[in-house]
């Protein structure tokens, strides 16, 4: 059936996964934008003649959710409502042929770095003066900033290195061109991302230069925060530790997946590091900057997790006293390493395990978060939101960590992007309350 009423130069781009994809769908837009295509970000209006959907296929769940998804627009195609449905990233680069025998409604197939093909597709010119250049979908005063595509890690559960391919780091003038294109836009925070920030620079300047791309984009002027997500445990550079310590600009925040804490799953997950290693180079970390909040992910459930593994890791985490943690169930994923062994934990034991390591967290955080009170932290302002200013220290991510509550009232004058400072009132495992110092 062909569309009603839609723009054939009108394009929703939805957007799945993480913050690396939310990333790519920015460059796609600005290109679109700069072809003259009325774009937007995950539109609830279904007048668009033209749907792109960047997948996630990390794990099932997230499969599930890109399917889903494609589905949903698949039919939207049949009704009339679009024109043209396109699918693109990391799911697409993994199952493109299963995936296109199933849904006939897709137009077109898209891998992860397929950019230019896509835009070709779309009847629109690549421009390379574009190259970094995004359309944000954050709010305007924070910003992803990937540093590199890929990874050469070969953690044997991680289906990455299927869709993204091997590391590529972006050269450090590239990214500062970025940063200041951003500063420029009223960005006032920079996430550093990559599947693996601690890899930064080994395969074009033949050494890790994690450090020395940090102390590069201190210097770009209306930056603020600098903040580290993902960062590798093995072969760890400390000197970025270093820099952190030194800075005003880089925020006392850490995020590393560790993934677990037995000497055994550890080997099983081919993570190149020991429990007493990994608690040596934690110990080194806050020992360097005393106060850092150090975020965590970690996966019960792989094969072979024993409830003496699992006890173990329970024990770990109550000693290490992380300041964030996530945690998620083993998925049972084609092509990679893991996928020979036998998943012999039963789905609902996995389940289990996640509920005991959050509820073990959750204490954790509220004992850490109790300490804040009486406190005064600076505080970058987000939103408002159901009669609060919602805000974060410099110890909190968007969108998984803490945030700061501060009652609206008449003579509170705040605006979105604003560092104020705030006096902590109360505290709860995964938010604090505060006012205005």
């Amino acid at each position: 059936m062909r569309a009603r009423s839609s723009n054939p130069r009108k394009v929703n781009v939805v957007t799945l996964g993480c913050a690396k994809n939310m990333y790519d769908s920015e460059q796609l837009m600005a290109q679109l934008r700069a072809n003259d295509f009325d774009v937007e970000h995950e539109s609830r209006v279904d007048d668009f003649g033209i749907v792109v959907i960047n997948t996630c296929g990390f794990i099932e769940s997230a499969k599930q959710e890109s399917i889903d998804t494609i589905l949903r627009f698949a039919q939207a195609k049949k009704e009339g409502a679009v024109e043209k449905v396109y699918v693109t990233g990391c799911l697409s680069q993994r199952y493109e042929e299963e995936l296109s025998e199933g849904i006939p409604e897709v137009d077109a197939w898209f891998g992860t770095r397929d950019l230019p093909r896509l835009l070709k597709t779309l009847r629109a010119d690549y421009k390379k003066e574009l190259v970094g250049e995004r359309l944000l979908t954050t709010p305007a005063h924070y910003a992803y900033l990937k540093i590199a595509e890929g990874c050469d890690r070969p953690c044997a559960f991680c289906a990455i290195p299927l869709m993204r391919g091997k590391h590529v780091s972006t050269p450090i003038e590239d990214l500062v061109k970025s940063a200041e294109a951003l500063a420029n836009q009223g960005v006032r925070e920079l996430i550093l991302i990559a599947q693996d920030l601690t890899y930064y620079g080994l395969d074009i300047y033949k050494e890790r230069r994690l450090a020395e791309l940090v102390r590069a984009l201190e210097g770009v002027e209306g930056i603020d925060w600098i903040r580290l997500h993902y960062a590798f445990p093995s072969g760890f550079p400390m000197d970025v530790i270093d820099v952190m310590a030194e800075s005003k600009k880089v925020c006392d925040y850490l995020d590393m997946p560790l993934q677990h804490a037995s000497d055994s799953i550890l080997k099983s997950m081919r993570r190149g590091i020991t429990q007493e290693k990994t608690e040596s180079l934690l110990a080194d970390i806050r020992a360097r900057v005393p106060g850092i909040a150090i975020r965590t992910t970690l996966i019960v459930g792989f094969p072979g997790e024993t409830e003496d593994d699992h006890a173990n890791l329970l024990d770990w985490i109550g000693r290490m006293k992380f300041e964030r943690l996530g945690c998620f169930t083993y998925s049972h994923e084609e092509n990679t390493h893991a996928y020979n062994l036998e998943d012999d934990v039963p789905e609902e034991v996995k389940k289990k395990r996640v509920d005991e390591v959050m509820e073990l967290q959750a204490g954790i955080s509220e004992e850490l978060n109790l300490r804040h009170i009486g406190k005064v932290f600076k505080v970058m302002i987000d939103r408002c939101e159901g009669g609060f200013w919602l805000g974060r220290t410099e110890y909190d991510s968007p969108d998984v960590d803490n945030e700061v509550r501060i009652p609206v009232a008449d003579d509170l004058h705040l605006r979105v992007g604003d560092f104020v400072k705030v006096k902590i009132t109360g505290a709860t495992a995964f938010d604090l309350d505060g006012e205005l110092a």
